[in-house]
């Protein structure tokens, strides 16, 4: 039903049919070769005793007197048991059976057996389950096979002597033999999986798999064939030693071939020389761990970090300084709570930062939707008819550019208040949110109870649900459904509910996508974004797997794409997945399987593509991986001489890793700005600034990685030897102490490094935050460049300090009085001021007006 009213029936389809259907098939192959197997033996009589001269001493044992007719149930109990197990261990696997059932091909193949990647990534996966199962199978059948027998006489104990019947050897010859050929199949399968090897110096086959295991698990394989055939000639000769000779020569080849060979070959023949015998197989790491991540095709620049700016620099760049976030995602948290959360029921739980037009320029902003948190209600209010009919929804969204600050120190609020209101000529005309991060429980709307909208003054507005989200009641049938899904009598019973009804449920924003499409991998946290006057939710999605040959592996993937933006109206609730990265084969794959779930990414309305980002969680991924294979020289690889680190900051006073932050810059050589998502690197056990990366998220060059390395003999600070160097200064350290003594908090925001032109600056936010208040106020901006550090009470009388003293610039106000320095300019001021006093004096209110006016 729920899949239906999306428009996904045939995602529903394709799910539940695969799962029911693979698991029929390997319930009923299982049962038919179990009762083939176990019901043929019953019916032959055990003659031909054959004595086996072993004492057990098992005086005490005696086979139970049972009759074939209660065996045959007994086993068909069993049975039926165990092909319910196998079948569910099959039917778990019904995403690698689609997989390989609609495969697509990588057109790129692996250095050693040639085979294209889609084999390891689909076929393998398939085969191994095939080859598991059916072992899995048979050794289930073997026991129950060796039970059977003993229980109908087929094998007892007789003058202490284990005596077994010429079939039974016969029958479990059988058995064991397809077991032995199901091991030789193993072990060739083993051959392909070398190339997942951590044996070696980097992930992937090394040289030992290579001269050696291969030749192990070949030599293993037809060993494992051989001891096969001799069981099932032993089934004939009735000669049981050979067979079990050869078992135990397997077991000792095993030993040798797989442990002690690899072992010599490692010491005598790599260990002298690992480097030359490695070298082709780090290669192979390298490369194929940069395609797995995609990072192959990431471009790496020289950055000088010039220490040359100066104030007309920073006009030039005046949009990306117009953008440097001064407000950290953390504190603005807790101050849209306190000055907008306006009733206890209302919850910021998210902030995210994006970009959107305004007033001509592009501007970056913080945004926050406004979530109904219905378990802040008060305990009396948590009724029924309340949680379920009443608090339906959240409602607006909290909207401020990431660098203004009024007031004492609060965000300059470009959206605010309930109902929403704008002053940027950012419109929102549906604001309400049934679906997003606080939405856990279900409810019911257009029912014969308004539904709480937004409180106005002392009065709360109400409404009825107008759209299209939920499924509809519309039976009595349907609510007996729904009242044993949310074990809830009340939905059976209620007079508020109508035959119009609907019922909302799995809103929250992941839930509602996994449930969709379990087998794709979701960012961390989806972020809301308004467009054409409604509000919508954008969540990254990721195609995966651990199946890349020869690629490092990262928390159990290997191989990472974002491949899918998915959106979700926060009114209707109805996700739309749009393919972003078209030459995906994973994505081709998932498509093939659910052609209907997924769309163009032309397809995506334009003002929703204008605000796309590039995942953070990605890009976390490709700095961890980057900062050891941007080494593509083997022999540095090989001796780790340029690693880098993911440099260290503090904030609040604790130090922490440092967190990739997006920005609204030009980037160097670039003409115009863009949203970039950047970090910088250190180098391995050192806090220098050795590098920064950036990635591209405007849909123009929407993924595009780049690197700025600075030159090695150059010092560049890394951010925490900016955060010594700002404890280090007197005036600000000094301060900051103060400040923590007053019944106050200091809280320090995030570093930025900020890249003008060829040069590095560093800005840190500082924030106070009274104990008892719990409102984050942005107090001072600290701004470091080269050996100057300074702070002052906003971003701009700090970039002033620190470039604009003897330095040429050039504004309105300049030109106007052709003023050549910043002292001439604050003589002039000072200039007005005097003259103004003086007219004040005389009475002379025009002059006066006039000289406050130039003093402006």
């Amino acid at each position: 039903i729920w899949f239906a009213n999306l428009g996904y029936l045939s995602v529903y389809k394709t799910i539940f049919f695969s799962k029911t259907g693979i698991w029929l098939f390997f319930f009923l192959l299982f049962l038919l070769i179990f009762l083939l197997n176990t019901l043929i033996s019953l019916n032959r009589i055990f003659k031909d005793k054959v004595v086996i001269p072993i004492d057990l001493n098992l005086e005490g044992f005696k086979a139970s007197q049972i009759s074939k007719r209660t065996v045959r149930a007994l086993l068909l109990i069993v049975g039926i048991f165990f092909a319910l197990i196998m079948g569910s261990v099959g039917s778990s696997n019904w995403l690698n059976i689609l997989k390989f059932l609609n495969q697509t091909p990588f057109n790129l193949s692996d250095p050693i057996f040639h085979k294209d990647i889609s084999f390891y990534v689909f076929t393998l996966p398939f085969l191994q389950l095939v080859q598991v199962w059916f072992l899995s199978s048979f050794i289930l059948i073997l026991i129950v096979s060796g039970i059977v027998f003993i229980i109908t006489k087929g094998a007892f104990y007789d003058n202490k002597r284990i005596v077994i019947s010429g079939y039974m050897r016969a029958h479990l010859s059988i058995i064991i033999g397809i077991i032995m050929l199901l091991i030789a199949w193993k072990f060739y399968l083993k051959i392909f999986e070398t190339l997942y090897s951590t044996r070696g110096v980097a992930y992937g086959a090394s040289y030992v798999d290579i001269n050696a295991l291969l030749l192990s698990y070949k030599i293993l394989s037809i060993v494992s064939i051989i001891s096969g055939i001799l069981f099932f000639i032993s089934a004939k000769t009735k000669k049981l030693k050979i067979p079990f000779y050869s078992v135990g020569a397997l077991v000792g080849l095993m030993i040798i071939l797989l442990y002690i060979y690899p072992g010599f070959i490692k010491q005598v023949f790599v260990k002298p020389n690992e480097l030359t015998r490695e070298k082709p197989f780090i290669e192979n790491n390298i490369k194929f761990t940069l395609k797995g991540f995609n990072l192959e095709n990431v471009e790496e620049k020289e950055f000088p970090a010039n220490e040359n700016l100066d104030y007309n620099d920073i006009l030039e760049n005046e949009i990306t300084i117009k953008n440097i976030k001064i407000w950290d995602k953390r504190p603005i948290k807790s101050t849209y709570k306190q000055i907008q959360e306006i009733r206890l029921y209302y919850d910021f739980s998210t902030v995210s930062v994006d970009r959107y037009t305004v007033d001509g320029k592009l501007r970056q902003v913080m945004l926050s939707p406004r979530e109904l948190a219905t378990e802040l209600l008060p305990a009396q209010a948590q009724t029924w008819v309340n949680l379920k009919l009443k608090y339906t929804h959240g409602y607006g969204v909290c909207l401020s550019p990431v660098n203004t600050v009024v007031g004492e120190g609060l965000p300059d609020l470009w959206i605010k208040d309930i109902p929403p209101v704008s002053s940027k000529g950012i419109k929102i005309s549906r604001p309400e949110i049934y679906y997003g991060n606080k939405t856990q429980n279900y409810i019911i709307v257009k029912t014969r109870t308004q539904e709480f909208d937004y409180p106005k003054g002392n009065e709360n507005i109400y409404c009825y649900y107008r759209g299209k989200g939920g499924v509809p009641i519309k039976s009595f049938l349907r609510r007996i459904i729904f009242a044993y899904k949310f074990s809830d009598l009340k939905i059976l019973f209620s007079g508020y509910i109508t035959n119009e009804s609907r019922i909302m449920y799995y809103r929250d924003i992941k839930e509602r996508i996994s449930r969709l499409s379990p087998f794709l991998d979701l960012d961390s946290v989806p972020y809301i974004v308004v467009a054409n006057e409604k509000l919508y939710w954008i969540q990254d999605a990721y195609t995966t797997t651990n199946m890349f040959p020869y690629s490092q592996p990262y928390r159990n993937i290997n191989y990472i794409r974002n491949s899918v933006k998915i959106t979700i109206d926060s009114y209707n609730g109805k996700p739309e997945f749009y393919i972003i990265d078209k030459k995906d084969p994973l994505i081709k794959t998932y498509k093939k399987i659910f052609p209907d779930l997924f769309k163009s990414f032309d397809a995506m309305p334009f003002n929703i593509q204008k605000h796309i980002r590039y995942p953070k969680d990605l890009f976390q991924i490709q700095i961890e991986m980057y900062r050891t294979y941007h080494m593509e020289e083997p022999q540095v690889f090989y001796n780790q001489e340029d690693l880098w680190e993911i440099p260290k900051e503090i904030y609040h006073e604790v130090g922490q890793s440092f967190e990739p932050y997006y920005i609204v810059m030009r980037l160097p050589e670039e003409k115009e700005a863009e949203f970039v998502l950047l970090t910088p690197y250190t180098p391995s056990r050192k806090n220098n600034m050795i590098a920064w990366m950036a990635a591209k998220c405007d849909l123009k060059d929407y993924g595009k990685l780049l690197v700025y390395t600075f030159p090695k003999k150059k010092l560049v600070y890394g951010p925490l030897q900016i955060e010594a160097r700002i404890d280090q200064t007197p005036d600000i350290s000094r301060l900051l102490t103060l400040w923590g003594q007053k019944g106050s908090k200091v809280i320090r925001g995030d570093l930025l490094v900020i890249p003008i032109n060829q040069s590095i600056m560093y800005v840190e936010p500082i924030y106070l935050e009274a104990e008892q208040s719990q409102l984050p106020e942005m107090k001072k901006v600290i701004v470091a460049f080269g050996n100057s550090i300074v702070m002052e009470d906003n971003l701009d009388d700090a970039l002033l300090r620190i470039f604009g003293k003897g330095k040429k610039q050039i504004s309105k106000v300049e030109k106007q009085y052709k003023i050549e320095t910043v002292n001439e300019l604050i003589s002039s001021a000072l200039s007005h001021y005097n003259k103004a006093q003086e007219f004040l004096k005389n009475g002379n209110w025009a002059g006066y007006g006039n000289e406050l006016k130039k003093l402006k």
